[in-house]
């Protein structure tokens, strides 16, 4: 797998095809935004996605997708997706992150797609995953998964040369974490909860002077786990993951993934550890990125795409034409 300039890695032309599989979903599901039918509005994302990676000039095997095959009809863990010409890759999808906010019509609903070296990404079951992660500029384990949460928040904070006060951590709004909620207020930080996308979540941290957001916090799925180490690899970050494990189903279909040590603290190094090309495409407005806006018959997107290996962001706005054939999209960018 290599660049036209000889470098190692994956092809740099990926890049921005990539950006057509999450705009492709994210058309997809926008259209059924607001219908309170997430079951709909996924489906159609996921669709749209399997459709356009059968476009891609790769050999691509699904390693975070929809759930076990079992579970899912296309896009399903072990799933092969490409062409079947060029580069054997890995493949961790999310077609609709946030089906609920989207079935709702609130903010920060994306369509997420990471490709990486064959390898490249960890492979996990659809468990939960405790989290902590924090945006780049700091030194290595200045926070840490096993460490309580005034101590990390009191680090981070010196780490930045703030009081705690000014720190605000980002959770799941969810009961599971009343505990964590109330240990960071007592330390004297603020929380921004969420109703869903920890994805997001997670991104906000690399540029908290725009989100307001200093560390994310909590558990959440550990698929979007591996997505969040894959974007923290291409922009920078530090991120820390350990499986949630309850009874000995969970051991079982952490065995079926080839892990052994359920305890295992995972860094980003271990959940992406190869060259990886990370893109998102927002489905509803929000922090991060403005969602589908449909003018007429036009689609208009926003998708932040990076590369590990070039440290390379970039935001994308695309118009397309809204209706969505049999091929997809055809764009016309902007």
């Amino acid at each position: 797998m290599t660049e036209a300039n000889g470098k190692g890695g994956l092809d740099r032309v990926l890049v921005l095809e990539v950006a057509r599989v999450t705009e492709a979903a994210a058309v997809a599901a926008a259209r059924l935004r607001g219908r309170g039918n997430e079951q709909a509005a996924d489906k159609a994302a996921v669709e749209a996605m399997r459709r356009e990676l059968g476009k891609l000039s790769i050999r691509g095997t699904v390693v975070i997708g929809e759930g076990e095959r079992d579970e899912a009809p296309i896009l399903y863990v072990g799933e092969e997706v490409g062409s079947g010409e060029g580069p054997e890759v890995d493949i961790a999808a999310d077609p609709l992150e946030g089906s609920t906010i989207c079935a709702k019509a609130m903010p920060n609903a994306l369509a997420v797609l990471a490709v990486a070296e064959r390898g490249g990404l960890l492979r996990v079951p659809a468990l939960y995953m405790n989290k902590i992660a924090i945006g780049p500029g700091y030194p290595d384990g200045v926070v840490d998964l096993d460490a309580p949460a005034g101590e990390n928040l009191s680090a981070l904070a010196k780490a930045k040369g703030v009081p705690v006060s000014e720190i605000t951590a980002c959770i799941l709004d969810r009961p599971r974490h009343a505990d964590l909620i109330r240990a960071v207020r007592d330390a004297g930080a603020a929380v921004q909860l969420i109703p869903d996308g920890d994805i997001a979540g997670v991104i906000w941290t690399t540029d908290p002077g725009e989100t307001g957001i200093d560390i994310y916090m909590g558990s959440g799925g550990a698929p979007e786990g591996v997505l969040a180490a894959a974007a923290l690899r291409c922009i920078g970050g530090q991120i820390q993951g350990r499986l949630v494990v309850s009874n000995d189903a969970d051991r079982r279909r952490a065995a079926a993934m080839g892990i052994d040590d359920t305890r295992r603290k995972y860094r980003i190094e271990d959940m992406a550890s190869a060259d990886v090309i990370f893109a998102a495409t927002g489905v509803t407005d929000g922090s991060l990125l403005d969602g589908v806006h449909f003018r007429g018959d036009s689609a208009e997107t926003e998708t932040l795409v990076m590369r590990a290996s070039t440290g390379t962001v970039r935001r994308i706005t695309t118009s397309s034409r809204a209706a969505v054939s049999a091929n997809g999209p055809v764009a016309r960018r902007s």
